[in-house]
């Protein structure tokens, strides 16, 4: 009994805290319903609403639309999943293994496919592994600006092929490398335009090739000596301003990647200059307005549209880059290391790296910067289609994890590492069309990335089962789905049976009155097609009800502040009580615990239980059981007399004893000790009185569940004995002896003092006399000695 109240208190809580942001949806079918939140459910049973209640109070909180009395079977409540279509696993090889694979077959992100279904407000969570594949092959563009400046530089490069082919074989086995130049737009002012300048740019005796944008030199290629004798044939060329046009070469480099030979591997630009850099607008200077169009327009090898389209921005670089997954290297000189700097945090996966002036350290430049680049992983998404949300957790080398932005990458991963994210996607919405949607995610810098088909739950499996025109819903005006009708267009109502020119009919607001009364509904309503739709409270855990919406949940009696005292339901403005509770507000509680006595009675046998109250029917007796007697004398001393004279045969009720002590069994026992002992299941109380002789006898009382009394007394009293006069007064006189002797010697000993210390007073004075004690101080000689002061001794 006690379990059963427990469950349906705790359903009737779970109904008032829960469901608000499923009724306040006011969702008129099953698939309005479930996109209101994760937690809601509608209930397809037929039977379900209360008189007056509108449809949407079929969409509900889970564990309210149960203590609403839904069967679970009959709630619809679809959840979202995941599915891996393509999970091929990580690759693990070495480098100068026997097997070669195509870069294809080589596999560094799992899984690479998948399904997500989303309900709208529930997350679908995925792991994704990433894995450095070792022996991963590499493509190397080195893009070089060829203006005078960098003549010094070129002599360096011209055999940079074969040495950075020879250092590129400690990383992996599958190395390509290509050239391309630049120096600047070919109009005016960024070159001169004379014949002859055109010809030859540079001044002196110098011989110059002609000016030109971007020129790819050497597709991608695997022959290093081919690289060196190609660069080799390589020539300086000039330019007026300091800033180059290297954005324009980047640019083609990028998307032309048919003509550069890149392959879905490793990319790296390397991106060699001792200048500065022109940008989106800067075109205007030569007269070009028209704004880079992010395509490839290399003929014969050479960029031919430099003169025609401006420079493209940063960002439209970020995004070429990214989309062709190229890792860009700023190799540039010490003087404009801090612009490029600025310009490598604009742009993911890139590095900067010192050149020296003649470019001589060129490749431990790019190895140093390779394994800088190769070292991190950064996650990055395709746009995400309207209402979708994502987000990550990294969990990297040596316990290191991450949320958030930062949840994106991992730092310090040395090949052969494998690292793990967590992605998070939510639909917070359901797309117009509830179309499928596709979003991609990979790591910047590599060409492989995980495909994901998004579908979005965002209708009930029982509206694909439901019967269009169906006589259900008033003679096929609507469809009868998921346990409440559709209405076709123009019919309203719960069973769609009025059209919308019959709202307003006051014959209809008839049906909508209570016997003898003019309110409509009760003013708790609306009347629609003559039937009752009970408005909505603020507060949605309150509701109006019935065929008038003369019912509610809301004003049934309170206890305590709660209504139906927290023990039971509202329904139609009475209290249902939960078992064990009784009354208006269900405050009466039948549960008589709370009045049990100590002796195991009721109110002690001397009250009625009501409501978990004693109510004592004797006066002299009160307490919440019924215990406590202010007037009363205790146990101990209410039994004592009639104790004493069955015990003893003494006291004051000897001679009545058998008329009036006869009510209790009564036990004799040797000593206290065998006395019962607390403990046992009968109320016991243990006594110690005096009797008539002033000796102290020992008992105890107790009473068991049938009201019978039984006394345990102690056979034998304890009486104190007389006093022992000799030691007393042998005391006394000894005492009076002993205080004047000590009280003789302390003055003795104080007279001791005393003494001393007037004698000590004496010598001291006597020590410090100011005259000789040998000569009498008021003695004059009769002898005068006379001097002559003239007197020299001769």
């Amino acid at each position: 009994m006690a379990e059963h109240f427990f469950i349906n208190k705790v359903t009737c809580l779970c109904s008032f805290i829960g469901g608000s942001d499923c009724i306040k949806a006011n969702a008129k079918s099953c698939g309005e319903c479930i996109q209101a939140g994760p937690n809601c459910g509608w209930c397809k049973k037929t039977d379900f609403l209360q008189e007056g209640e509108p449809t949407s109070a079929r969409c509900d909180d889970l564990a309210a639309l149960k203590s609403k009395g839904c069967p679970e079977q009959d709630i619809e409540n679809p959840r979202g999943s995941q599915r891996v279509l393509e999970n091929r696993e990580v690759t693990n090889r070495k480098i100068g293994a026997a097997e070669k694979l195509k870069p294809e077959a080589i596999t560094q992100i799992q899984p690479q496919k998948l399904v997500l279904q989303l309900r709208v407000g529930e997350p679908q969570t995925f792991s994704l592994k990433f894995k450095r594949a070792e022996d991963y092959p590499i493509d190397l563009y080195y893009l070089m600006d060829l203006s005078y400046s960098m003549k010094d530089d070129l002599e360096n490069v011209k055999s940079l092929g074969t040495a950075l082919m020879h250092e590129m074989e400690k990383i992996t086995s599958d190395f390509r490398i290509g050239f391309g130049s630049f120096v600047e737009k070919t109009v005016m002012p960024y070159i001169s335009t004379t014949p002859a300048k055109l010809r030859n740019p540079c001044t002196g005796d110098q011989n110059c090739t002609s000016p030109f944008s971007y020129k790819n030199v050497l597709s991608l290629t695997s022959e290093g000596n081919k690289f060196n004798e190609l660069v080799g044939k390589q020539h300086i060329s000039g330019n007026l301003d300091s800033p180059e046009g290297g954005f324009d070469a980047i640019m083609q480099v990028a998307v032309c990647g048919d003509q550069i030979g890149w392959r879905n591997v490793t990319r790296l630009l390397v991106f060699s200059t001792d200048a500065g850099f022109h940008f989106a607008g800067d075109g205007k200077l030569g007269g070009i307005v028209l704004p880079n169009d992010g395509k490839c327009h290399l003929e014969n090898n050479m960029y031919t549209m430099s003169h025609y389209y401006d420079y493209p921005s940063i960002a439209h670089l970020v995004q070429k880059l990214s989309e062709n997954n190229i890792q860009t290297i700023f190799a540039v000189t010490e003087e404009f290391q801090a612009v490029y700097k600025e310009l490598k945090n604009l742009i993911p996966k890139s590095a900067v790296g010192t050149l020296s002036s003649n470019s001589s350290n060129v490749i431990q430049l790019i190895i140093d910067a390779y394994n800088s680049l190769s070292s991190e992983v950064i996650l990055e998404n395709s746009k995400l289609p309207k209402g979708v949300t994502i987000s990550y957790k990294s969990y990297c080398k040596n316990g290191v994890n991450d949320t958030q932005e930062d949840g994106r990458k991992c730092s310090n991963i040395s090949i052969g590492d494998e690292v793990k994210f967590e992605i998070n996607v939510t639909a917070n919405e359901c797309p117009k069309k509830g179309q499928n949607e596709t979003i991609k995610i990979k790591p910047l810098g590599f060409t492989e990335e995980v495909e994901i088909n998004l579908q979005f739950i965002c209708e009930c499996l029982c509206q694909g089962e439901g019967e269009p025109n169906s006589p259900a819903c008033h003679d096929g005006n609507g469809t009868f789905e998921c346990g409440a009708c559709r209405c076709n267009e123009g019919r309203i109502g719960r069973l769609c049976e009025c059209s919308t020119d019959e709202v307003n009919s006051e014959d209809m607001d008839a049906y909508c009155r209570r016997e003898n009364s003019t309110e409509i509904c009760s003013n708790n309503g609306e009347c629609i097609c003559g039937q009752c739709v009970c408005k909505k409270r603020e507060n949605t855990n309150e509701v109006y009800s019935g065929k008038y919406c003369e019912c509610d949940n809301f004003n049934c009696d309170r206890s305590n502040g709660l209504i139906c005292g927290g023990n039971g339901i509202c329904k139609c403005r009475v209290c249902e009580c939960f078992p064990n509770f009784t009354g208006s507000a269900c405050d009466c509680s039948l549960d008589t615990t709370p009045c049990m006595a100590a002796n195991g009675q009721i109110c002690n046998g001397r009250g009625t239980c009501e409501c978990g109250t004693c109510n004592c029917t004797d006066p002299k007796f009160q307490g919440p059981t019924c215990e406590t007697c202010q007037t009363c004398l205790g146990v101990c001393a209410e039994h004592k007399d009639c104790v004493q004279c069955r015990a003893f045969d003494k006291g004051e009720k000897k001679e009545t004893c058998s008329q009036e002590c006869m009510h209790f069994n009564m036990t004799r026992v040797e000593s206290r000790d065998k006395l019962p002992q607390p403990g046992q299941p009968d109320p016991l109380s243990h006594c110690k009185e005096k009797d008539v002789d002033d000796c102290w006898f020992y008992f105890t009382y107790s009473v068991n569940s049938n009201g019978e009394a039984t006394v345990h007394v102690v056979e034998t009293p304890e009486c104190p004995s007389g006093p022992d006069i000799i030691p007393i007064v042998a005391g006394v006189v000894a005492g009076i002896v002993l205080i004047g002797l000590a009280l003789l010697l302390i003055w003795k000993l104080l007279m001791i003092i005393h003494d001393r210390r007037e004698f000590a007073k004496f010598e001291k004075e006597k020590m410090n006399a100011k005259w000789d004690t040998g000569e009498n101080p008021i003695y004059k000689s009769a002898v005068t000695t006379v001097v002559n002061p003239k007197y020299e001794g001769k």
